[in-house]
């Protein structure tokens, strides 16, 4: 394999900014990672006040993550030793759906960011599902009416803050999701885009069209003029400002973060599919050319767009993967650290008849309940916390299996492989576990950090770092496979449990 010249850089710089935490990546010609920087930053969650009722508010500020990212990408270049004119590109991938309002003028947002976790405009996809136009939205979008996504979020915005619709309206103040509010900082305001794997995440793009739609613009009451354009995932994005690192950059790759992890994971065939486990889990599972309506609640989403070749995907997430470890470990004080779950997991041979459900944020693919909450069910006497650790491992890897299983039927294409990335995929006994409950092979790779490499590998493309498909392909590497070993009738009585206690998760709030 070729490492690229073409850019006339030794490595490509990845900015993946998270929901808990932004981070820098140095990649080089091989799609080895040379460095990497990482900064966390607050998340501000609370609850609603009583007219908004049990949903969850989750905001940040976007102050911060301008802060982390510009600072984790200063930090990586100082650690590595590498000049800013020694990079070819940089390429961003960051948390989709999350809505930032900023002025045109300053760059300062308006608001908060409200978080993709947070439920704060459940009041107003109900009353948009009582007006009948969910499956108007559905067919266009591909998505749901969920809080999940971006534009019910600005509807909120738009309707609590006094004299913002005309600002709007007036150009005054743009929308972005995170890659846009990076890309417009990063290019000193002189670039107002997005791609169309985060212009997706809106309910405001046509899917098949592939454009921003008029009519849902309409349908929503957001002003079209706030709305960045749509770019190609694997093209230019302008130049990072020379003031900022050093030298100015070609942005030259852009992505969502699972759509970026689908890329680094070569997902591009009809079946493949990939999963990342991350603050939630997100899984890709490739279509090929065609857009699939789903028949059990997921999602049919645009897969990075390389060229003009179509690329569809179903996705499914869950909300809560890793972020239920941290909620044992924080909120329950049940380990120390979050590696510790593993070791204390290992230490009985089962749960004991212990299931977790972990709606801490309602339930997403394939149940769509917001209003579902969490649970933990089946304890006993003899019940200690080795079992509840135990539980929370096969509470994640029962929640990818259900929406594996509904890809499956969805697609018509059976799943031979799960490709996995993500933090808690380096947990052996979760993939195990994983591996266990699907009844397939789980492929762990080299570079886990796979929504990085997925930026990296766009921007490297489209500079000709990475000069060609086979160079791309040489960056993706399997570092371990996991197969099956649980007995048919062991796996499908652990299912069945698992079905009782979500079903008695959902409508609690």
């Amino acid at each position: 394999m070729g490492s690229g010249t073409g850019a006339g850089g030794r490595c490509v710089l990845a900015l993946d900014q998270g929901t808990t935490s932004s981070r820098a990546i140095l990649f080089d010609g091989a799609g080895t990672p040379l460095g990497v920087a990482q900064e966390e930053f607050p998340q501000h969650a609370r609850a609603a006040g009583p007219d908004g009722g049990d949903q969850g508010i989750v905001e940040h500020d976007p102050e911060d993550i301008w802060r982390t990212q510009l600072s984790s990408a200063r930090r990586v270049l100082a650690s590595c030793g590498i000049g800013a004119g020694e990079v070819a590109a940089v390429g961003i991938t960051n948390q989709r759906e999350t809505t930032i309002l900023w002025e045109r003028d300053t760059g300062r947002a308006v608001a908060p960011a409200i978080v993709w976790q947070s439920r704060v405009s459940t009041p107003i996809c109900a009353r948009l599902k009582a007006q009948g136009l969910e499956a108007e939205v559905r067919r266009r979008t591909g998505l749901l009416l969920d809080p999940y996504f971006s534009a019910t979020k600005i509807v909120h915005l738009l309707e609590t803050i006094p004299g913002l619709r005309a600002r709007c309206e007036a150009g005054e103040v743009l929308f972005g999701t995170v890659d846009s509010f990076l890309i417009w900082r990063l290019t000193g305001g002189r670039v107002h885009a997005t791609d169309v794997t985060n212009a997706s995440r809106t309910l405001l793009y046509d899917i098949e069209q592939m454009q921003w739609s008029d009519d849902l613009c309409r349908l929503f009451d957001v002003p079209r003029a706030i709305l960045p354009e749509v770019r190609p995932s694997s093209g230019s994005f302008g130049e990072v400002d020379a003031a900022l690192l050093g030298a100015a950059l070609p942005i030259a790759g852009c992505a969502g973060d699972q759509q970026a992890a689908a890329f680094g994971q070569g997902v591009a065939r009809p079946g493949d599919a990939k999963n990342t486990y991350g603050t939630g889990a997100f899984l890709m599972f490739s279509t090929g050319a065609r857009p699939v309506e789903s028949r059990h609640g997921l999602l049919t989403t645009p897969a990075c767009a390389v060229g003009n070749a179509p690329h569809y995907c179903l996705e499914g997430s869950v909300f809560v993967a890793g972020a239920l470890v941290g909620w044992l470990r924080d909120g329950l004080g049940l380990v120390e650290q979050a590696r510790d779950i593993e070791a204390l997991a290992r230490s009985v041979g089962d749960s004991g008849g212990v299931v977790i459900v972990p709606a801490l944020t309602g339930l997403g693919a394939p149940h769509w309940d917001p209003s579902a909450r969490g649970l933990i069910i089946g304890l006993s006497r003899a019940t200690h916390r080795a079992h509840v650790a135990r539980a929370a491992l096969e509470a994640i890897a029962l929640s990818v299996a259900d929406v594996v299983e509904c890809m499956q039927a969805d697609a018509g294409v059976p799943l031979r492989r799960l490709r996995v990335d993500g933090g808690a995929s380096g947990n052996d006994l979760l993939m195990q576990i994983q591996a266990d409950v699907l009844g397939i092979t789980v492929e762990r790779p080299i570079v886990r950090e796979t929504t990085a490499l997925g930026a990296a590998l766009l921007a490297g493309l489209a500079t000709g770092f990475f000069p060609d498909a086979d160079a791309v392909a040489g960056a993706r590497r399997v570092e371990r496979t996991f197969q099956p070993r649980m007995d048919d009738a062991v796996r499908r009585r652990l299912r069945a449990t698992w079905r009782g206690a979500v079903e008695r998760s959902k409508g609690w709030a």
